[in-house]
Parts: structure tokens; sequence; C-alpha cells
């Protein structure tokens, strides 16, 4: 039975969260909201444990979603970062539903890291979370294609972060890296790798004409910032540095900061800069209208100088019909 509480029209001000996410006899520190019709409704205060009875209630009643206010996402978000890995094991969730809780988790995430980019807690969490996104990758393949179907196809830098973050760690999976703290490291800078942006403004970020020289070298800065923000944290490891420097520099010497060629790129900057150009296409932007997986690769192809070949052919191969697809 629904709860006696406020009517309040379904709007922004509300985060919807899976079902599952939510563990059973816990006792949360957050409000859950349910949707009826076009209002969202109390359903459960944040000092009543959430019973398996209620669970069996709300997926009787075909609801696997609930809803969390905005004043208490970060509640919510400590919630699920403290439960992930139970949630990752539990065998009575599915996987595409435990790739949605991963996918949706780390967003959230990224948004509090590139709001305070310097803060270690946020650093902290993002190294612990890349740890749990990569147990989940290397599963097998069907844990790439859950988290495939629940990306984002509209830009923002922290969608773009989570992206290339799961692109690149099923990548470097894909060409044989299995050491899972090599892993959690390329994970790490990936997830981080733009964070850099956080020095320009958005006006430049989101501009719909093409940039001016001036705010072209503006940009060409942030994967120097973004070491530099990372640096004053010193709270990740060395490699995990070079996604974050290196993800703009091109095979051919014609990328930046440094201008780099070949081999002097470390393999981890070639994996996310390939993960990082292929997600710029495939995703909405302001200036710029998302393409197909196939158009896109197309695309690099054409630019493969750019590109260590191998790689790009192996990556290529993981997003095709007998890889990933998107």
């Amino acid at each position: 039975m629904v709860t006696t509480g406020k009517t309040n029209t379904l709007t922004d001000n509300y985060l919807p969260i899976y079902l599952e996410a939510l563990r059973i006899d816990s006792i949360v520190d957050f409000d859950l909201y349910i949707r009826i019709g076009d209002d969202l409704i109390l359903y459960r205060a944040s000092d009543l444990p959430f019973t398996e009875k209620t669970r069996a209630t709300l997926l009787d009643n075909n609801v696997d979603r609930l809803y969390v206010p905005s004043s208490s996402q970060e509640r919510y978000q400590t919630y699920i970062e403290s439960n992930i890995g139970q949630i990752l094991q539990d065998r009575s969730i599915s996987e595409p539903t435990k790739a949605g809780i991963v996918y949706d988790s780390t967003k959230l995430l990224v948004k509090d890291v590139l709001a305070n980019p310097t803060l270690s807690e946020n650093v902290r969490r993002s190294k612990s979370m890349v740890e749990s996104s990569v147990s989940y990758i290397i599963k097998g393949q069907e844990a790439f294609h859950n988290l495939l179907r629940v990306m984002s196809f509209d830009y923002y830098t922290y969608t773009h972060s989570v992206n290339v973050c799961t692109f690149s760690i099923a990548f470097a999976r894909h060409l044989g890296i299995t050491d899972e703290e090599k892993l959690n490291h390329l994970g790490t800078g990936a997830l981080l790798h733009d964070v850099g942006k956080t020095k320009i403004s958005d006006r430049i970020l989101n501009k719909r004409s093409g940039l001016t020289l001036l705010e072209m070298e503006l940009v060409k800065r942030h994967p120097q910032w973004g070491v530099e923000l990372m640096r004053e944290t010193d709270m990740i490891p060395e490699e995990a540095y070079f996604p974050i420097i290196q993800h703009h520099e091109r095979f051919d010497g014609a990328g930046y900061p440094s201008s780099l060629r070949g081999n002097d790129i470390h393999e981890f900057g070639r994996i996310v800069g390939i993960a990082d150009s292929f997600d710029a296409l495939t995703t909405q932007r302001v200036y710029q209208p998302a393409v197909d997986t196939y158009p896109a690769l197309k695309i690099m192809f054409k630019q493969v100088s750019s590109f260590d070949r191998k790689l790009l052919e192996k990556f290529a191969y993981l997003m095709g019909p007998g890889g990933a697809g998107r």
C-alpha cells in the first residue's frame, strides 16, 4: 500500500533509481517516492526499513523504479557507493539492471568530481568506483553489452567521462590486459581524463560556432590542467596520468599538448585517445550531431594516421558484429 504523503508534480527535482539498488532490511536515510500517473507520492519515509515484503509488493505492481528527491541525492549516492560491491554480487539482480546501477551511479560521482576535482574524497571515490566497474566489465562480453545499452548518447562532460572509461576498460580487456590493478589505473585515468575542462567556461565548451584561436588554445590546455589538478591531490597512481595528459596526442605527431609521435605515446594514452574520439563522434553535441558506430569508425579510419592502426583495427572489431556494436 502506498503510504500517505504529499503529491508532487513529476519534475527534474527527483532522481529515478532502480528498485534493485536498495538492499533488503536496510534503513535508508532518504525518502522514497513512487510515480502514480504524472505525480510522485511519498512511498516510504527515510526512517523505515526496506524489507523483502516491500520489494515484493512493488514488483507485484510492476514497479521497478523509485524516486529520490534531488536534495537527498548525496545521501543516496553514498548509500550506493557503500553497497555497490554487494549489488554486483547479488545473483537475484539482472545483469542489465546491474549495468544501469553502475552507469547511473558513476555519472553522479563524476558530477561531484567535476564540481570539486581536487577534493581528496572525490578522487578516492572515483578510484573505488572504477574498481567496481572493472570487476563488472571483466566478467565477460555481456557485461560490456549491457553497459552499452544504458549509455547516454547526449554529450555532457560527465557522461562522456563515464563512456570513455567504460570503452577504455573493455577495450583493454579485449587487447588481453587482464591485470586488475593495471585496468584500475587505466580506468581511473580514463574517468578523470577531462577533469581539466573544469577550468574552461561552459560558454566555450558548448559554443555552437567555431572556436577562435584564443579559445582553442584554452581548450588545448585542459590535459595539462587535468594533470595539475590531480597532482594537487597526490592520490592517483602514475600510470593513471597518461590518459589525462595524452588522450589528445596523435600517432602522427599532430596532437597536443606535446606533439608526441607513435610509441612515444603510452599505451594508455593511445587506448583512451581512441575511446575519446569514438565517443565524441557517437554522442549528440550542441555543435555536432551524433553518428552511428560504423560511420564513426569510417571517419576514424579516414584519419588513421592519427591513431595506432593496429589498435584502431582491434577497436573496430570490438565494436563490430563480432564484438559489441553500439
